[in-house]
């Protein structure tokens, strides 16, 4: 009776161990972007959106990314993202948004308005609440084969770098000044002012060989990019935050995603909005102070300089309004609503670009 009961026990537990386990699904992810690793939204998309994909995944165990992460060009250039995921040659980009105006006019909201906040993360969480509550962007990435996650802010503030000593707006008339997108548009004010179009990894040579006098960047980007060593010299302007990066997936691609991969995805994307928006601040002071360590001088522009410089400009924030207006988008009601979100977080312009 015993020996039976023993067999009928072992029996079961054979059984229990002869159904096979449920298997976790493998998720291959190609993630690119033109940019080299070293550059602060790249590392942090290795260092922080993939592991804690990964942590989120394997608190249900379903499924496991396979990640194979292409930056520096390996795929695509800087200026090649967008396309790059439309045509499928990666499953996940951070498209640089400032390079494609005409494709993607909704993400110039934060350029066309500067003069107002210089905090990375007011900025980036304000536009991605204007992404989520009007269609505009959403509907501009999915006409490039894309899905929307989240927008990035990865300056704390644009200033100026010059090879020569400046010291106020005057300084700047009749210089050759590099920026990308719609910060050009913010030399109109400045007597022959010569905007010259670039991308972050052109500025040192463009300055190095004399092609432009100043360059458009942020505190952390020249320090990486040691721009001290070709303009030594910061016109501390505060032009303000600007979004500059998205991450999108390839709508195919994303079509395909199981329901769990997609909602730990669009999840972490707004964790690493707010991450990288967190360290461009956290680095801002340290990397003004590697600058002028570097041999670098970081002269403050007053605020009549910036009050004037600010109000000698077209007003950017309403053409760039009326241009979606004209595409059926309600650009205007976009417009207000994003400075009110900077207003309730404590920030007013010197300018008011509302109005006309």
């Amino acid at each position: 009776m015993k020996r039976t009961k023993i067999n009928l026990i072992g029996a079961a537990v054979a059984a229990v161990m002869a159904v096979p386990a449920v298997a976790q699904e493998s998720v291959s992810a190609v993630v690119i972007d033109g940019y080299p690793d070293r550059a602060l939204w790249v590392k942090e998309f290795s260092n922080f959106f993939i592991p804690e994909v990964d942590r989120q995944l394997a608190e249900t165990g379903a499924y496991k990314m396979n990640w194979q992460e292409n930056y520096g060009g390996s795929i695509v250039k800087p200026k090649g993202v967008l396309e790059g995921v439309q045509l499928g040659l990666g499953d996940i980009g951070i498209v640089t948004t400032i390079f494609h105006s005409s494709k993607l006019p909704s993400q110039g909201i934060s350029g066309s308005t500067p003069f107002i906040a210089f905090d990375a993360r007011a900025v980036a969480k304000a536009v991605d609440e204007i992404a989520r509550e009007f269609p505009a962007m959403q509907n501009e990435f999915a006409a490039q084969n894309q899905v929307y996650l989240a927008t990035g802010v990865v300056l704390d503030t644009y200033q100026v770098f010059c090879s020569e000593e400046v010291s106020s707006v005057s300084d700047l008339e009749g210089r050759k000044i590099a920026g990308a997108g719609l910060n050009l548009r913010y030399l109109e004010g400045i007597k022959d002012a010569a905007g010259v179009r670039g991308g972050l990894t052109d500025f040192y040579n463009m300055v190095q060989t004399g092609l432009v006098d100043c360059a458009m960047l942020w505190p952390e980007a020249a320090k990486t990019f040691k721009i001290a060593e070709v303009a030594p010299y910061m016109l501390r302007a505060d032009l303000g935050a600007v979004n500059s990066k998205t991450v999108t997936v390839n709508a195919d691609y994303w079509a395909k995603l199981p329901d769990g991969v997609k909602d730990v995805l669009q999840d972490v994307a707004i964790q690493y909005r707010d991450h990288v928006a967190g360290i461009a601040m956290d680095r801002a002071a340290a990397s003004r102070d590697a600058y002028v360590a570097a041999g670098g001088t970081i002269v403050e522009l007053s605020d009549e300089d910036r009050a004037a410089w600010a109000n000698a400009m077209p007003n950017v924030a309403q053409e760039w309004a009326e241009t979606l207006n004209g595409k059926g988008e309600d650009g205007t009601a976009m417009l207000s609503a994003y400075i009110g979100k900077l207003s309730d977080a404590g920030y007013t312009g010197v300018r008011d670009w509302t109005m006309k």
